[in-house]
């Protein structure tokens, strides 16, 4: 089987994090990563709009496979976690115009996939992500939770992929 390259964001109205990590078997290599930042005084239109050419352009330069995003929680501020939420849409739409399918996981299942607990701190996913993606920079938070995230989608993509064999398996006896 070939290599294939998982896509994973960290949705952000103001910065929005890529990582993109190549998947050979069990093994995981960093391929890149970076932000997507987007001028916080523009109106939102303008935002969410810089934010689908941003990830356009990531799309495109790094051609992925799959793509796994970040659920997001839901804040004290419900003006807030609208916008979000628009931006979230953003996130998922990009790869899904481009065919790429989307993946969703959420924040503590992603830590709990990395560090074994579900509130883990910051750092120690960091931490975590520097250990299994040698050469990994990680220049900004928001990258390292997106690179999080692909690691933990590539994780559940295998389990997913064992149980719908041998589900083949014991149907085809």
């Amino acid at each position: 089987m070939a290599a294939i390259r998982l896509l994973g964001l960290d949705p952000g109205l103001r910065i929005t994090g890529w990582g993109v990590i190549s998947v050979d078997g069990n093994r995981l290599s960093h391929v890149a990563d970076g932000a997507v930042a987007v001028g916080a005084d523009a109106p939102l239109a303008d935002r969410l709009a810089a934010l689908y050419e941003g990830l356009s352009r990531v799309l495109a330069q790094f051609a992925p496979d799959e793509a796994a995003v970040e659920e997001t929680f839901v804040n004290r501020n419900p003006a807030s976690t609208l916008k979000l939420g628009q931006a979230r849409g953003v996130v998922m739409l990009v790869p899904a115009r481009s065919g790429v399918p989307v993946f969703e996981y959420s924040t503590n299942l992603v830590k709990k996939s990395l560090v074994g607990a579900g509130h883990a701190a910051k750092q120690q996913v960091g931490m975590m992500v520097r250990t299994l993606l040698p050469g990994a920079v990680l220049e900004t938070a928001d990258a390292a939770d997106a690179l999080a995230v692909a690691v933990c989608h590539a994780h559940h993509r295998a389990s997913r992929r064992r149980l719908q064999s041998a589900l083949a398996q014991a149907g085809a006896l």
